[in-house]
């Protein structure tokens, strides 16, 4: 209960409560962010966006990780091929 009372206070003083007189979620979302001790809050309490703002993300996520994996594949294959030709020639 204190420690949600400390959250609140903060994020009004640091925030733009003062202006609008009211705590908003962007303002605790800035806290968590932004301050050392809210750190451990920034994946609770995210800043909001766009949800086709998110899925552009995703899709951006999605493509970067296909071709991340082909890559780690081509990788390995190489290893192999050192590995054996490693053996082949002792």
């Amino acid at each position: 209960e204190l420690f949600v009372q400390y959250l609140a206070s903060y994020s009004y003083k640091h925030g733009r409560g003062k202006e609008k007189n009211a705590l908003t979620y962007s303002d605790l979302s800035h806290t968590a962010e932004e301050c050392e001790t809210f750190q451990f809050l920034a994946d609770i309490l995210p800043k909001k966006i766009l949800a086709s703002k998110y899925l552009k993300m995703l899709e951006k996520e999605k493509r970067d990780g296909d071709m991340g994996e082909d890559d780690e594949e081509d990788g390995e294959e190489e290893d192999e091929d050192r590995t054996v030709g490693e053996d082949l020639g002792s």
